[in-house]
């Protein structure tokens, strides 16, 4: 079986027995994917929650089942891409658990006889006061305090909130095009975080809480717009949004939802 889930944010209860029941017929063939901002690994190692995230890592990994994940643009990408790179079910992830793993960029991976391309990643949409940069020292809350002074309270800082790989290099972007090429520009599914621009501006035309200004095109937007047109895909599931949602035949949004897509 493979479920799909929504956006986590290091907040895993809606795996909990309570409710997710499912998991009690699963073994760690079965699989559950997140559709990005996992969050597992997100403060730094000298943290004082670090434990409180070997915590929850360790609890996914005692789960039936295999946690999958593509990622998001709130992710400790530094800390994500320091754990082991190998060759998994067809592609490349990072393994934080045996079985808790991060799928790659670009990716084509076979689950339960159906193909998979992951494609993690997204533009932050909470940065609109801007970013921080840390000087040579670390040093960085004096800034903060003249933007909280100023009424700036939408920001983040750079490598300790936000890491300018949440958009994908065009190493990445070349490396998926391979991929789809390989497999003759056929997947079952699609794994996102964010979405194809065209997409968007339609989940952005029915959510009016949700603004264009916030949602400016990028260029993995633009990259998943070209995919949609050449790709043949049955489904295209994606988080970042924060909503559960079917758009279209082919597009689904998922947050709070665990949906089985494959028996």
């Amino acid at each position: 079986m493979v479920f799909v889930t929504g956006d986590c944010h290091s907040d895993f209860g809606k795996f909990s027995s309570k409710n997710f029941p499912k998991q009690k017929k699963m073994t760690k063939d079965d699989y559950v994917i997140i559709c990005g901002d996992f969050g597992g690994v997100w403060y730094p190692e000298v943290s004082e929650y670090h434990n409180k995230e070997e915590y929850w890592l360790d609890w996914l990994e005692k789960k039936s089942y295999t946690t999958l994940f593509v990622d998001g643009n709130h992710e400790n990408f530094e800390r994500l891409y320091q754990f082991s790179e190998q060759e998994w079910n067809g592609g490349q992830v990072h393994k934080l658990r045996p079985s808790v793993l991060h799928l790659m960029r670009g990716e084509m991976f076979l689950l339960n006889g159906k193909k998979f391309f992951t494609f993690g990643g997204a533009s932050s949409h909470d940065i609109g006061d801007g970013i921080i940069i840390m000087d040579k020292e670390g040093k960085w809350k004096q800034i903060e305090k003249q933007y909280k002074r100023a009424g700036k309270n939408n920001y983040r800082v750079k490598d300790l909130t936000w890491w300018d790989r949440e958009l994908p290099t065009k190493s990445e972007l070349e490396h998926g095009w391979r991929n789809l090429e390989k497999n003759n520009y056929q997947a079952d599914y699609i794994i996102s975080h964010c979405c194809p621009r065209k997409i968007e501006l339609n989940l952005l035309q029915k959510e009016h809480s949700l603004s264009e200004r916030n949602y400016p095109p990028d260029i993995l937007t633009e990259y998943f717009n070209q995919i949609a047109e050449k790709v043949s895909f049955q489904k295209w599931f994606f988080g970042h949004y924060h909503d559960d949602m079917q758009l279209s035949e082919n597009y689904m949004l998922v947050y709070k939802q665990i949906i089985k897509i494959v028996s």
